[in-house]
C-alpha cells in the first residue's frame, strides 16, 4: 500500500495545509467538501505537492518534517515553484 505526504492551498485565502494520507483523491474531496474540521472554512483547496512513501510511518515523518523550522524552508520553496495538479491525482 501507498501513502502520501501532501501540501494543500487555499483557493479562498491561500492558507496552507499538510497530511499525510492512503488515498489521496478521496481525502482532497473530504478536504474540499468541508467535512475535514480543520479545513472546512478554507476550502477549495487545490494540491500543490505530494509525495509518495511505502508505509505510513515514512509519510507521518515527511508531514513532521514539513512542520518543522528546518522543513519550513524546504516548504515555502515548493511553494513558490508550484502551479498545482490539474492534470490530477493519484
Amino acid at each position: 500500500m501507498k501513502f502520501y505526504t501532501y501540501i494543500l492551498r487555499s483557493l479562498k485565502d491561500g492558507k496552507h495545509y499538510i497530511g499525510q494520507t492512503a488515498n489521496l483523491g478521496k481525502r482532497l474531496r473530504e478536504h474540499n467538501n468541508g467535512t475535514v474540521r480543520s479545513t472546512k472554512h478554507h476550502a477549495p483547496y487545490e494540491l500543490l505537492h505530494f509525495e509518495e512513501f511505502y508505509s505510513r510511518t515514512e509519510a507521518i515523518k515527511r508531514e513532521n518534517y514539513f512542520k518543522s523550522a528546518v522543513g519550513w524552508k524546504e516548504l515555502n520553496l515548493i511553494k513558490q515553484s508550484s502551479r498545482g495538479f490539474p492534470e490530477g491525482i493519484p
